[in-house]
């Protein structure tokens, strides 16, 4: 694999010009794809009706990555073990955990419908524990909770889990956010911008 060097004059140019555009990894315009990425490209389109768009514009730079991501993103958001409700309560989990603003403005409206309480997402775009969750939703909360900011689960979290959804269940929920986290941290090392008029996001206090 060939790696190309740059000087330390390039490098100021380049940041420069990437603190202008306001994103590191731009959306690369269609006509311009390589072979590789029109192919990954149709798989997207095949696979999810619409054409390459958010987080999987900048993974179009590696579009193996892509097609993997995608194809990952087919299970755990639309098929898993838990459901998509709960799905959707996970994904505002992460994307709040990692101050994701493109994630949760596109989440945001999809969680509500899905059946994700207003107050409850809310309260987690605050930063805090959202007040009289469904006995799932605590468990959701708490098992994602604890793997984001601890890096591990309690065995007291993980037994509720296994108790409620099943090992096949906690592999997936563990899948859901591990994903969403992958997403967000490609979309924050890309500074890939909110849609406009986005609620942002503030920093959580660490």
């Amino acid at each position: 694999m060939k790696f190309h060097r740059l000087t330390m004059a390039g490098l100021l140019i380049i940041t420069a010009l990437a603190a202008q555009a306001g994103e590191r990894l731009p959306t690369i315009p269609p006509a311009q794809y390589t072979a590789e990425q029109k192919q990954a490209a149709a798989e997207f389109e095949a696979a999810r009706k619409v054409a390459v768009f958010g987080p999987f514009e900048p993974l179009m730079y590696s579009p193996q990555v892509m097609s993997q991501a995608r194809a990952m993103g087919d299970y755990l958001r639309y098929k898993s073990a838990i459901g998509n409700t709960l799905s959707e309560l996970v994904i505002l989990i992460t994307a709040r955990e990692w101050t994701q603003d493109y994630e949760w403005s596109v989440h945001y409206p999809i969680a509500l419908k899905a059946g994700i309480r207003q107050q409850i997402a809310d309260a987690i775009a605050a930063g805090g524990r959202p007040l009289a969750m469904s006995p799932d939703e605590e468990i959701v909360f708490d098992y994602t909770s604890e793997l984001l900011r601890n890096k591990q689960v309690s065995d007291a979290a993980f037994e509720r889990a296994k108790l409620r959804f099943g090992t096949k269940g906690v592999v997936d929920m563990t899948g859901i956010v591990g994903y969403y986290t992958f997403l967000a941290m490609q979309l924050n090392a890309a500074q890939y911008p909110a849609p406009m008029g986005a609620r942002k996001l503030k920093a959580m206090p660490r």
